[in-house]
Order: structure tokens, then sequence, then C-alpha cells
């Protein structure tokens, strides 16, 4: 019975998923009077043109790049920061390192609306309000705790005979770290970055207050945008062409690595 209720849980859980998006990925493909007339029907002339319509005169398109600026940017400095932060605080334990882990765990219970004025002048003051740089620094802070976090766990599973083994073979620590310790922590790294990856590419606030400048605009932004200029010109089919833009390489990153994925989390929950 116990069995039965779960996969039933499972069942409804994942209807509740893939009806909201093929319904999405269908009405992509409409008219907006078909939107309105037949919102559960299928396209009787579909419209191909309404992906064009927001790529370009919605400006998705622009939007699309500056979020694969601004997640690869992200992830190339804080992947590798992270990793380090986390390392240290684990394998070199000192007067305090508890306390800095602490922290970062503790990071997690912000949320960022709470620092954003702040943040904003502080941005405003280092003169990188409204620059890619600046949001891909912000993005950073933000997802460093999540990172170390994480991290801090896969390096506690391996063992420490490992870093004194390639001390002998003559590796710094830095060596120890880069050649040894980081590959086997691969898995741990993979999900972090994948899950930081859907997390920046889905984020609103912070792109709204840090990035106001049109041309640095990410994708949660300019669909925001596209919501607003679209409800008066009537063109639903493209704001849900757009939508389906979002959505799809988030759901191409998990089909891609989602074994990798189960792996991992399997992994961590039999440690656990």
């Amino acid at each position: 019975m116990t069995k039965f209720i779960g996969k039933l849980l499972l069942l409804v859980f994942g209807i509740s998923i893939v009806v909201p998006f093929l319904w999405v990925l269908v009405s992509s493909f409409k008219t907006g009077n078909e939107i309105f007339a037949s919102p559960w029907g299928m396209p009787k002339n579909p419209q191909f043109v309404n992906f064009r319509h927001a790529w370009f005169d919605g400006e998705i398109g622009s939007n699309f790049v500056n979020s694969i600026i601004m997640t690869l940017g992200t992830l190339a400095i804080l992947i590798p920061t992270g990793a380090m932060a986390a390392y240290v605080l684990v394998k070199y334990p000192f007067k305090g390192s508890k306390l800095i882990l602490n922290s970062f765990m503790g990071g997690l219970m912000f949320p960022n609306f709470l620092v954003i004025i702040p943040l904003y002048l502080l941005i405003a003051r280092l003169g990188l309000l409204n620059t890619k740089i600046g949001l891909i620094l912000v993005y950073v802070a933000y997802s460093l705790a999540f990172t170390v976090f994480v991290l801090s766990g896969f390096f506690e599973q391996l063992p420490n005979e490992l870093i004194e083994a390639s001390f002998l073979d003559g590796c710094s620590h830095s060596e120890s770290f880069w050649k040894v310790m980081f590959p086997l922590a691969k898995p741990g790294v993979l999900v972090v970055a994948i899950f930081n990856a859907i997390g920046l590419w889905n984020e609103y606030p912070l792109a709204l207050v840090l990035a106001q400048d049109k041309s640095i605009q990410t994708l949660p932004v300019g669909i925001a945008n596209l919501t607003m200029t679209q409800q008066y010109s009537g063109d639903w089919g493209a704001l849900f062409a757009g939508i389906v833009i979002v959505m799809l390489p988030v759901m191409i990153v998990y089909l891609i690595f989602r074994e990798q994925i189960q792996k991992t989390m399997l992994a961590g929950a039999l440690k656990g």
C-alpha cells in the first residue's frame, strides 16, 4: 500500500510538471486568437514565426546571450573559488575554520532581497552598476555559500592519505589539490555547477535591480518585459515562444547530466 501511494504521488508530481510544459510548448505555435478560443487544442497552422518575433522583436535573443555570458562567467569564478575554500576549510582545519564554514552555511538562510539595497549602493560606488562584471561578481558572492556547503561534504569524504601520498610524489599543496583532490571531487563539482547554473539562469531580483540597462538584461528580466509589452500588442504566441526559449536550455542540461546527478545525489544520501 505504501509503495502504491508513493508511486501515485510521483505520478501526480510528474503530471504537474509535464502537462504545464506541454501546454506552453503547444501554445507557442498558436496565434493569439487560438490561445483564447481553444487553450487546450492543437494549433491548426503552427506559427513558427512566434519564435522569430520573440527572438528579434522581443529582444529575447540578446537576453539569451547575456544570460549565457553571466552564467558561464559566474561559474568560471565560482567553482574554483568555492572548491578551494571548501577544501582548505575541511582538509586544513585551523582556529576559526569551523566558524567560517558555519558562516557559509548560515548564508544559505538569508534571501537576497534583504541585502539588495546596500548591495545596490555598494555596486554603484564601485562603478559596477549596469555592467556584466558587476552582476557576475554579485552572482559569485550570492552562490558561494551553497557551493562551499556542498563541496565541503564531498572533500570531507576523501581520505587524507591521498594528500600525504601526493606529497611523497613531490606535489605541492596546490598541485595536490588540482591534480588529485579536485578531480576526485568531480561528481560533486558537476552537480554544484549544474544547480548553480539553473539558479543563475532563472535569477530575477538581482538582475532586475543591478542590470537595468537593456544591453545587459538577462532572460528572466527580458521575459518580464516581454510579458508587459505583449499584453498590449496581443502577441501571446510570441510570449509563450519566449518562455519555451527560457525553459529549453535547462531541460537539455538536465537530460544530458541526469544520470550523473542521480548517482551523485544517491551517493550523498548513502554517505549521509
